[in-house]
């Protein structure tokens, strides 16, 4: 399974294509859409999501709303394109009407003057435009075929807000609670936080931070349940499912470091105090007394909760720009501002959901045979089944 995206922040819509998700599953479109609502959620929110109101088209691959087997494509619009027409006109030649919107002065902490730099663009607006976080959209689409993918096979995934700013919340609440009781929880406010006395806090934090004109990041957590132990592979190091999730959750924008289970923690524990214990019963198998590796040992899962933490970095557009060069003149001034957020924490913990979604619905397509619905649920039981006679 591998997909594939293309758009810019101001085009006229965002593309993705899907390969390799199974024939006969039911598309729920709706569930898709409340993705999307909730990825354009959360407090700390810019003036971009009044404008934006994600729908999703499906056009190739769904049949009746069922899938064929063959590429799935789906397609976003973006509603504020109505402004950028001109500007952002696929076709049209570069006027001097059309390219008043140039931007030479890159923004510190964005991929703008890098970009630049090795594209040899001279109008910085051609790297904002796809290096922009608008781009993940379409993969929160994509990721929701995987979770309904990855439901449908008993497979239940979360992800939510464990810090903003400084504020933390308390980490030990996860481990008593299911993945449906999280998901209700952090469903019921708007920062997607487990402890609701903490949500005024960081509403003031937010308010204080925007009327600097600056920024704030935070953690991310998200949790698996259900996921079979052997997904992944010690046998190399490019087979490790750790790994590769690591991979995917380090291509969403501004995520700085990534964990599993009690993550850097362990950098200063003993190994009494990390390894965990392993149990048997003859109806579930082997199992771990404890979880402090997140579910994976030798890059492979280990039937326990899959526990992945996410850093991500305060966003680089401030609206008190800090200092940058010109890339014509090389003079010191103030960067560009473009329309941005205070903190995308809350849309980025949905968007690392979904690509850890999409992560674990490719290991899985790659280890079952997939071509039907039907026969790979009767594999993965299965195999389940042997895990538990072994």
């Amino acid at each position: 399974m591998h997909y594939i995206t293309a758009g810019e922040s101001h085009g006229p819509q965002l593309t993705g294509i899907i390969e390799g998700i199974p024939a006969g599953l039911t598309i729920n479109v709706e569930k898709i859409n409340q993705a999307l609502i909730s990825r354009q959620g959360g407090y700390g929110r810019g003036n971009r999501q009044k404008i934006e109101h994600d729908q999703v088209e499906i056009v190739g691959g769904l049949r009746h709303g069922v899938t064929l087997g063959s590429p799935i494509a789906l397609s976003i619009k973006n509603r504020d394109h109505a402004h950028w027409s001109e500007i952002m006109n696929p076709t049209s030649p570069a006027t001097p009407v059309n390219t008043v919107r140039r931007v030479e002065h890159p923004r510190p902490g964005h991929a703008d003057l890098v970009g630049g730099m090795k594209y040899r663009h001279r109008d910085l607006r051609n790297v904002l435009e796809r290096s922009s976080a608008r781009e993940t959209a379409i993969r929160v689409a994509i990721g929701n075929v995987c979770e309904q993918l990855l439901a449908a096979l008993d497979i239940h995934i979360i992800g939510y807000v464990q810090q903003v700013g400084s504020v933390k919340i308390n980490a030990d609440v996860p481990q008593k609670l299911t993945v449906p009781q999280i998901k209700r929880q952090v469903e019921s406010n708007d920062l997607r936080i487990l402890n609701y006395d903490k949500v005024s806090l960081i509403h003031d934090l937010i308010d204080q931070t925007k009327r600097k004109g600056d920024t704030l990041g935070g953690i991310i957590q998200v949790i698996v349940e259900n996921i079979p132990a052997g997904l992944g592979s010690y046998v190399s190091w490019n087979t490790k499912l750790d790994a590769k999730l690591a991979g995917a959750v380090m291509g969403v924008n501004a995520i700085k470091g990534v964990s599993f289970g009690d993550g850097f923690n362990d950098a200063e524990n003993l190994g009494s105090q990390v390894m965990d214990e392993i149990s048997y019963d003859s109806t579930n198998g082997f199992s771990r007394l404890t979880n402090h590796l997140g579910g994976f040992e030798g890059g492979m899962t280990n039937g326990m909760p899959i526990i992945i933490n996410a850093a991500m970095k305060p966003i680089p557009t401030l609206y008190k720009p800090l200092q940058t060069v010109d890339i014509n003149t090389k003079e010191p001034l103030k960067a560009n501002v473009e329309r941005s957020d205070t903190t995308a924490i809350v849309p980025a913990s949905i968007v690392v959901e979904n690509v850890v979604a999409i992560e674990l619905a490719k290991a899985i397509t790659d280890t079952f045979e997939s071509s039907n619905i039907k026969r790979l649920k009767a594999e993965i039981n299965r195999y389940r089944q042997e895990l538990v006679e072994y």
